[in-house]
């Protein structure tokens, strides 16, 4: 994978009115449909014999509705594949900065989803689990995965940012507790859920992302892209306030492209 170019913004121009805070998920839950869902995991089943782990290693197994490039692997779950701007988030969900950033940037991506100019990929990483041992990222990824088969990714990501442990422990390995989180998470059938998690189901498909990100040496997360081009400094200069401008921006650079020739462009 090539790494993107980096965006700069130019418009610091501040939204105006904040509206009052709510909880993340009565935010998100009217544009929920709005989120594109890229999931990393890789774990083990004792449940199986080492021989089948190996075949699922191996295998992409995509969750449900995944798409993506003719003769690629379906990273993707499109839901809004027509809108110009594709905001793409690399995250880990072991890692306190990724979570972070999901609280700080939750009302921006619901006012940006609220445009319907905008789709927003997640790509769940497991660099966690490298930088510090044991398996907790890709074990959530992996059942974050299952709950996207049945439409419930962004409930069930919800509720392991609400138990998030400290990164040192490595509890969201944890087969128990990713199940707690599924049945707080609701409407999750856990009769199909529980065999996808403890099979590691999507085992391949998530092993296959996770190289991509490393080959793109992207760094720490979370790493954002816009339309495929990296944000600079995400950590360190990136507000909420700079990242809406540069999506508008995008939206509106990629409106006057398709504007036919010798057409006028109702961008002002």
């Amino acid at each position: 994978m090539t790494e993107s170019k980096g965006l700069k913004d130019r418009n610091d121009t501040a939204d105006s009115g904040a509206a009052p805070r709510k909880g993340l998920l009565q935010r998100w839950r009217p544009y929920a449909a709005g989120v594109v869902v890229l999931v990393v995991v890789f774990g083990a089943s004792a449940a199986i014999g080492a021989h089948v782990r190996g075949a699922k290693a191996d295998k992409v197994k995509p969750p449900a509705n995944a798409a993506g490039p003719d003769g690629q692997a379906k990273l993707a779950v499109p839901v809004r594949p027509s809108v110009p701007v594709t905001l793409t988030v690399y995250e880990d969900l072991r890692s306190p900065q990724s979570k972070a950033f999901a609280e700080q940037y939750a009302d921006t991506f619901t006012k940006l989803l609220a445009t319907g100019q905008v789709e927003i990929q997640y790509r769940l990483v497991t660099h966690t689990d490298s930088q510090l041992g044991g398996h907790g990222s890709r074990a959530a990824a992996n059942a974050a995965a299952c709950a996207q088969d049945q439409g419930r990714y962004t409930q069930f990501v919800q509720q392991v940012w609400n138990r998030q442990p400290d990164p040192s422990d490595d509890a969201l390995s944890s087969q128990k507790l990713l199940k707690e989180l599924s049945e707080k998470a609701g409407k999750i059938d856990e009769g199909k859920f529980v065999p996808c998690m403890k099979g590691n189901d999507h085992e391949g498909w998530v092993a296959r992302s996770e190289s991509d990100f490393v080959s793109g040496a992207y760094g720490e997360v979370p790493v954002v892209q816009i339309n495929g081009e990296t944000v600079p400094d995400v950590q360190t200069s990136l507000t909420p306030v700079k990242l809406r401008s540069m999506v508008e921006k995008e939206a509106k650079k990629v409106s006057d492209e398709t504007v036919p020739s010798g057409q006028p462009s109702l961008a002002s």
